[in-house]
């Protein structure tokens, strides 16, 4: 039992690499804040692209959707950070993380808004529609509201992986938690700042978890 205490629950190394972890921490959430939104409004766009009576537009965004939702982002991220050089593109890691989370999950916030537009009545369409709203003005105010609603507990758990899915910047040498509690591994052969990072997570998304729980009992109580 000591031996396991002292190699994942050591105290004084868990004291020691607390900066290092919270610094980590900083990054993980700037990661989260710029890469939701970016995720949300790429989604909205693809959502709103399929939507349109012109084919080729209409394909154009399914082949996006379909394709980045099946590519692996670590092997995305790894194209963009160490493919693109040989392009004559050398994107900071930063913003090759930006880049690939933008084309990763705009695809997944894509494909569920999408399903909620299809979700909301085509009454609630002509409706607007025969108010004397533009078809711009009427899935700006009324079908984009209703489709949210319709399937906040799915954004909600995409938000949840997207947070998860920022440990992948750890391959590029950026900063994350994940790749502060590595590296602090690293020098004290430890795995007690590892230990601490997956309990940060924790934390951090728990909220959301009950967020989520919430959302999923409302809906089947609506039902």
């Amino acid at each position: 039992m000591e031996t396991l205490i002292d190699g994942f629950f050591n105290l004084r190394i868990l004291r020691e690499s607390a900066p290092f972890l919270l610094r980590g921490l900083g990054m993980t959430l700037l990661l989260a804040v710029v890469a939701i939104p970016l995720g949300m409004v790429g989604g909205l766009a693809l959502a709103l692209l399929s939507t349109v009576q012109n084919r080729l537009v209409r394909w154009t965004a399914i082949v996006y959707t379909d394709f980045f939702r099946a590519f692996p982002p670590l092997v995305l991220l790894l194209f963009i950070a160490y493919g693109l050089p040989f392009l004559g593109m050398k994107p900071p890691p930063f913003v090759a993380v930006a880049i690939a989370f933008l084309l990763n999950t705009s695809s997944y916030f894509g494909e569920i808004l999408r399903a909620g537009i299809e979700s909301v009545p085509n009454g609630q369409h002509e409706a607007a529609r025969s108010t004397g709203l533009s078809r711009f003005q009427s899935l700006r105010l009324v079908i984009v509201p209703q489709a949210v609603r319709n399937v906040g507990p799915d954004l909600v758990s995409n938000v949840l992986e997207v947070v998860k899915l920022t440990s992948i910047a750890s391959v590029v040498a950026l900063p994350e938690l994940l790749y502060a509690a590595r590296q602090v591994q690293s020098v004290t052969y430890n795995a007690t700042p590892v230990i601490a990072a997956g309990i940060i997570y924790l934390l951090l998304l728990w909220p959301l978890v009950r967020l989520l729980s919430r959302y999923e009992r409302q809906s089947v109580q609506i039902r």
